[in-house]
């Protein structure tokens, strides 16, 4: 057993874990309103649930929180299993990689079932974007088109996000596959075809927890209940 891979692995899960578990919209819902954004309209501690329920200023510092803690998850992974000894055949790009996707899976995880806030936590969904930003842009970009088609065709947040879900393991083997696989085949870069496996299989876990997260929102598309997105706006004062 090599002990270096299994103690750089599990520092990798759980620092991702124990970054996924810090819950901006908690956080900052607490600091504006003095409540618990788990308490307020869907509750939901995510970036839509504080739009609605609190405000367009603490969603987007929600936001830029759940991206930048997804962001630095990855990049930790990423670091780690670069300083890693090889001793087969795997690449050094392949590691890194692998890196990646498994501080992403646990920062996610961290995310929805936060130790800090009795495994309570968020649908995952920005802190996912974050990990797509940082190990593959193009599948990042493909994402955010179909969840912004989606959005701005039918106004449902939680459809665009499914959607994206749904299509990350899809367009991670089509990119992997054919901007990564098979042009570098014979070259003395060459990534294997298990990378594309392994990549298809990582974005197919992550998809599925989104999905999963999202189950309460996908009963209600189902019966048409599910509430378009719309900010909260504040009421007006009428004067006498």
């Amino acid at each position: 057993m090599n002990w270096e891979s299994v103690i750089r692995t599990l520092a990798t899960a759980v620092i991702a874990y124990l970054l996924g578990s810090l819950s901006p919209a908690i956080i900052i819902t607490k600091l504006k309103t003095g409540q618990d954004i788990r308490e307020l309209g869907s509750g939901n501690a995510g970036f839509t649930n504080v739009l609605r329920s609190v405000g367009v200023a603490p969603a987007v510092i929600t936001i830029i929180c759940d991206y930048a803690k997804g962001i630095l998850a990855v990049l930790i992974g990423w670091w780690i299993f670069s300083e890693m000894t090889i001793t087969n055949d795997v690449s050094r790009l392949e590691y890194v990689k692998y890196g990646g996707y498994l501080a992403g899976v646990f920062v996610i995880i961290g995310h929805s079932f936060p130790i800090f806030y009795g495994f309570k936590g968020g649908k995952g969904v920005v802190t996912a974007n974050a990990l797509m930003i940082v190990v593959d842009i193009r599948v990042f970009l493909l994402i955010i088109a179909t969840f912004l088609i989606v959005v701005l065709v039918t106004r449902l947040i939680s459809l665009g996000s499914i959607a994206g879900a749904i299509m990350f393991p899809v367009y991670t083997c089509l990119i992997t596959y054919f901007c990564d696989y098979l042009p570098l085949l014979g070259t003395p870069d060459e990534i294997r075809f298990r990378f594309v496996l392994i990549s298809t299989a990582c974005a197919f876990v992550i998809g599925l927890m989104i999905i999963i997260r999202h189950h309460e929102n996908i009963k209600r598309l189902l019966t048409g209940e599910e509430k378009k997105i719309k900010p909260k706006s504040k009421k007006k004062t009428e004067t006498v």
